[in-house]
Formats: C-alpha cells, sequence, structure tokens
C-alpha cells in the first residue's frame, strides 16, 4: 500500500524490452539505499518489483500489462519518475489509501497558474469518471489529490481539476507536465468496492437475467 507522497524523483538509466515486457533501471539514491529486493515501489503511481539494486540505482520489472494500460510502456532513458515506496506497518498516512494499481491513463487538458497554486484539468476515461467526486481523492502519477471540480455526468469528454500547491509543483512531475501530457490514475479504491458491491446488489434485486431470452426483442 501507498498514500501519494512522493519521497523522490527518479531518473529513467535503462529501458531493456524482454518481448512482451521489461526491465526498467532507475537511477534514486535515497530510496535506492534501502530498497530490498522485491521489494515494492510505486513508479509514477504504477507498483512494481525491485529485481536489482546496487544502492545508487535499482531495476523493476514492468508486465506486458502494465507496458499497454499505463504511461510506463513510454518511459525513455533521460525521464523523470515520481517516487514512492510502501507504507511500513504503523506508518503515517499522509495521503489517502493508494494501491499502486493503475485504472486507466488520462491527459493534462488545461493548466491555470494562479497567484499561489495552479489549476489542472484532466481528462479521465468515461468508464472511470463515475468514482471521481468533488473532494473525493485521486492518485494522478502516484500523487494523492483532491478533487477540486468534474464534468457534468451527460458531458461527451470527461473531466476532473485539481489545485497543486507550491510543494507538488516543484517536488513531483505535475509541475513541468506538458499540456497533452499522459497520466495514470487511480481512482478511490473505496468507491471501486462500493460500485461493485451495487451492482450485485442490483442483480439481486431484479433476478439473473435468463440467458435464454437474451437478444430475443433485439
Amino acid at each position: 500500500m501507498f498514500t501519494g507522497i512522493i519521497a523522490e524523483r527518479g531518473t529513467i538509466e535503462a529501458v531493456e524490452s524482454t518481448g512482451e515486457s521489461a526491465v526498467i533501471t532507475l537511477t534514486a539514491p535515497s530510496l535506492a539505499e534501502d530498497l530490498p529486493l522485491g521489494g515494492s515501489i510505486a513508479v509514477d503511481g504504477c507498483c512494481l518489483t525491485a529485481i536489482r539494486n546496487d544502492g545508487h540505482t535499482f531495476s523493476v520489472d514492468v508486465m506486458g500489462e502494465s507496458l499497454v494500460r499505463t504511461t510506463i510502456g513510454s518511459l525513455l532513458p533521460g525521464d523523470r519518475v515520481n517516487l514512492e515506496r510502501c507504507v511500513p506497518a504503523g506508518g503515517r498516512l499522509d495521503g489517502h489509501v493508494v494501491q499502486g494499481h493503475v485504472d486507466g491513463v488520462g491527459a493534462l487538458l488545461e493548466r491555470e497558474p494562479l497567484e499561489n497554486w495552479h489549476r489542472l484539468r484532466f481528462s479521465i476515461p468515461s468508464a472511470l469518471a463515475p468514482y471521481v467526486a468533488e473532494k473525493g481523492s485521486i492518485a494522478v502519477d502516484g500523487v494523492s489529490l483532491t478533487v477540486t471540480a468534474v464534468s457534468p455526468a451527460g458531458e461527451a469528454e470527461q473531466w476532473f481539476e485539481v489545485g497543486l500547491i507550491p510543494a507538488t509543483l516543484t517536488e513531483t512531475g505535475l509541475g513541468g507536465k506538458p499540456i497533452g501530457g499522459g497520466v495514470n490514475l487511480e481512482v478511490d479504491v473505496l468507491a471501486k468496492y462500493t460500485a461493485r458491491l451495487l451492482s450485485f446488489d442490483s442483480v439481486a434485486q431484479g433476478g439473473v437475467p435468463d440467458a435464454t431470452q437474451e437478444g430475443a426483442t433485439a
């Protein structure tokens, strides 16, 4: 489990393709120092496992699913990423519960610099939009943020907005994210479980559809 509080910005040193998967090597001295082999680390919000570590750089395995469904597959040497180690038992939960399981990819649509903060608007896949609520939590590239506005339910292109304070702008990759730049999104796990439970309750209330009748009136 993670909290969405970024500990360090790492630099991609190498990307080794291994067919449908990849091995990515990163430089991150402060995190590599005590990252054990097999340890979990969130890279731009995607939970990955350390397989090599020399105390200064470390490598992680990335399976095909993660390469296709997150921004990890587009990383190149020299790119910088947000990093967070998993939370130790009894550790502080300063952000919100983040699993490191990316639900989808969005893009930065607008940036409005204000006096002491920036307003950012991101696109979100329509299937994820119902899980995002104003004043709720969302992880963007692994950063725990509070949603300040959401698009109307009927709008064709779904979006949400967040406000970034100076610390977030300087200490994460969101401060320099270009318009159109992709981001990994993880919606609140409580919203996902609630929706799943309600879907089963809906089926129970209405009865299980008779498979033999499906498409009879189509």
